[in-house]
C-alpha cells in the first residue's frame, strides 16, 4: 500500500483550476469596498476575500470572485456551466486542495443581497464559494452565479 500523502493545511490561495471549463487563473487577496467584493481589475485574475476563511479551513466560506466579460476573456466567463460533481483545485501557500462542486445557483442582484449572510457565512463547515456576474443585458449584469464546493482532498 502506498504511503498516504498528508492533506494540505489551510493556506492563502495562489491559483485556481477548473478542469471542466479549462480555466487556470492566479488568485490575489481582495477586501470589501463599501460592503461589496470587487474582483481584481485584470479579468484573468481571481480575487480571494481575505476577510473570510482560507481554502482548506475546517470552518467558514473561502470566497473567490472573478470577472465575467460579456465579450469573452474573463476567468469566470463560464462559471454557470459548472454542475454538481465537477472538480475544482486550489493551489495554496501550503499545498494543493481538491474540491467538488455541490451547488450552482444564479441569483438576481436583489436576491443575492438577501442571501449574502448565507453565501458569505463563516460559521459553516469549510467550503469554497466562487462568485461572478451573469446575465448581461447590454448595459449591466443582472445576476450573479454562485458555485459552492466541498473539499475532497
Amino acid at each position: 500500500m502506498p504511503p498516504r500523502i498528508p492533506a494540505a493545511r489551510p493556506g492563502r490561495p495562489l491559483e485556481l483550476s477548473i478542469p471542466r471549463l479549462q480555466v487556470t487563473a492566479p488568485v490575489v487577496g481582495i477586501s470589501t469596498e463599501q460592503g461589496a467584493l470587487i474582483p481584481p481589475s485584470n479579468p484573468q485574475k481571481l480575487g480571494w476575500w481575505t476577510g473570510g476563511a482560507q481554502p482548506g479551513a475546517r470552518v467558514g466560506s473561502a470566497i473567490i470572485t472573478g470577472h465575467t466579460v460579456h465579450t469573452g476573456g474573463g476567468a469566470f466567463d463560464n462559471l454557470a456551466l459548472l454542475r454538481p460533481g465537477d472538480d475544482v483545485a486550489v493551489a495554496t501557500s501550503r499545498g494543493q486542495l481538491g474540491y467538488r462542486v455541490t451547488t450552482v445557483t444564479t441569483y438576481r442582484k436583489q436576491t443575492l443581497a438577501k442571501n449574502a449572510a448565507h453565501i458569505f457565512d463563516q460559521t459553516v463547515p469549510g467550503r469554497l464559494v466562487l462568485v461572478t456576474c451573469e446575465d448581461w443585458n447590454g448595459k449591466v449584469y443582472l445576476s450573479n452565479s454562485v458555485v459552492v464546493a466541498q473539499r475532497v482532498t
